[in-house]
């Protein structure tokens, strides 16, 4: 209960010092749905965040870095879109820099579950931790040179698309998908493929929206900015919610 406490206070704590940072000028029009979308999206990571760490406990020994990675994952994403919503409203500019400082914390963090879930049910050589965590920055890190000008746009994207191609082989046909399939634990290949979808299919959005709607220019502002924003709820959150699915499932196994 005491753990409860202190967790609910350092999130309330924390959502007072973020709002307080963020007081914008100008109030949120009923009418903007992107900066309404940003704050659907803020008020979804921090309750998932406050859910994973409370649930944390209550998951075998094994599991708890995974859950408390789900946590810092929406934990870290909140924070960049109450940001992200303040520059929002008030500019109506897109914080295209907060994004990719939110990215390059929390994609990374998302693609090293892969290795956790794995090594919670089987011995797993920590090259693979080190190929998913090289390939997923340089996925992020030629997508923003790209995107902010500092190298072509085009290559950007295309050593970016391939960083993320390799990561989808890699979960599928390299030593992550055959460790899966090896593991006999059936929690654990259920959670496995669900969150290898959201990184092909829901990641997908992310170079797509990059294509174009920044390389050939053909997608609104306002609608690629609520398209990124949902695919971040689902992405995160889900993601999340399958890794802690999947860590109550196996300990309730255990306890049998």
């Amino acid at each position: 209960m005491k753990k409860l406490k202190l967790l609910a206070l350092s999130a309330v704590a924390l959502f007072s010092a973020t709002t307080t940072a963020n007081a914008a000028t100008t109030i949120l029009a009923t009418n903007d749905f992107v900066g309404i979308s940003f704050w659907v999206v803020s008020m979804g990571m921090i309750a998932s965040t406050v859910f994973f760490f409370a649930e944390r406990g209550t998951v075998a020994q094994a599991w708890r870095p995974s859950v408390s990675v789900a946590g810092l994952v929406t934990g870290v994403a909140f924070v960049h879109y109450m940001y992200m919503r303040g520059i929002w409203v008030e500019t109506g500019e897109t914080p295209t820099v907060y994004r990719y400082i939110d990215w390059i914390i929390t994609v990374p963090l998302q693609i090293v579950e892969f290795y956790l879930i794995l090594s919670a049910v089987n011995k797993v050589p920590g090259s693979m931790f080190w190929r998913l965590l090289v390939a997923s920055l340089v996925m992020l890190v030629f997508g923003y040179l790209g995107e902010a000008g500092y190298i072509s746009a085009l290559i950007g994207w295309v050593i970016g698309t391939a960083a993320w191609i390799y990561i989808i082989y890699e979960l599928f046909s390299g030593a992550a998908g055959k460790a899966m399939k090896k593991s006999g634990n059936k929690p654990l290949k259920t959670a496995f493929t669900a969150m290898r979808m959201i990184v092909t299919v829901g990641w997908a959005i992310y170079p797509l929206g990059y294509l174009f709607g920044y390389l050939l220019g053909g997608v609104d502002a306002n609608a690629l900015n609520i398209i990124y924003n949902f695919a971040d709820f689902v992405n995160k959150i889900a993601f999340g919610l399958v890794i802690w699915s999947c860590a109550m499932q196996n300990t309730s196994i255990a306890k049998r």
